[in-house]
């Protein structure tokens, strides 16, 4: 499995016969360099969004044009990309589980807010929400935006993650120590990838406090396209 960091919340994992695109913004991410773009979406299978905003969804249309391949998430903003802009889509909510080839994906909750702009107020695009992946023997939970939530507890109960990937940079989202506190509380990782930090000064800019946090979990900050092997 190959999980490369596409900047901020973005990811591309490889995993059994799948290449998932995961909120793979792009265009405008002050972290992405546009040189490598054609590397970062080369064979992709799906493109998944967690939730509406533009720093998660703005690259998802284009990319499902430009591939040709659907995009996975909640039914309602799937259901309104594939009538208003001609996309493939699967569309299922949240507690459902969809077979992506050989890797079970179920959509789980989270806890934030989900809406794109419109022309002249923000349009609902149904509810936000996290990722759990599955495959060749691993378990990723992808936890989209959100804060820490009881739920958590359940989906290690149900599904025990062993790779987090863990929005972690405060303001927007829990921060380092709230998204150690996650970890430490309901779940049992043996690999961290922290996201949502380090993209504009607002967020923070490192993962020593979840590290510091969590011995005996490998904290593994990601860089930019560097592919991380598991």
């Amino acid at each position: 499995m190959k999980i490369t960091w596409l900047g901020h919340s973005g990811f591309r994992i490889e995993i059994a016969d799948q290449i998932l695109l995961v909120d793979p913004w792009m265009s405008g991410n002050p972290m992405f360099p546009d040189s490598r773009r054609d590397e970062a979406i080369e064979g992709a299978t799906h493109i998944l969004v967690s939730h509406g905003h533009s720093d998660h969804s703005g690259d998802a249309v284009g990319l499902a044009h430009e591939l040709g391949v659907p995009v996975v998430g909640i039914y309602d903003l799937m259901s309104w990309w594939a009538e208003r802009e001609g996309i493939k889509t699967i569309g299922f909510n949240k507690g459902g589980t969809i077979a992506l080839g050989e890797v079970r994906v179920t959509l789980v909750n989270a806890l934030h807010s989900s809406s794109v702009n419109g022309a002249h107020e923000p349009i609902y695009t149904g509810g936000e929400a996290g990722f759990i992946i599955a495959g060749e023997g691993h378990t990723i939970y992808f936890s989209g935006d959100t804060d820490v939530m009881s739920d958590m507890k359940i989906f290690n109960d149900l599904h025990a993650p062993d790779i987090g990937i863990l929005c972690a940079g405060g303001h927007f989202t829990m921060d380092m120590k709230r998204a150690a506190y996650a970890a430490r509380t309901f779940f049992d990782f043996k690999t961290i990838i922290p996201c949502h930090y380090r993209t504009f000064p607002l967020l923070e800019q490192s993962a020593a406090v979840l590290k510091d946090s969590l011995p005996g979990v490998d904290v593994i900050e990601p860089e930019v396209l560097e592919p991380i092997r598991l």
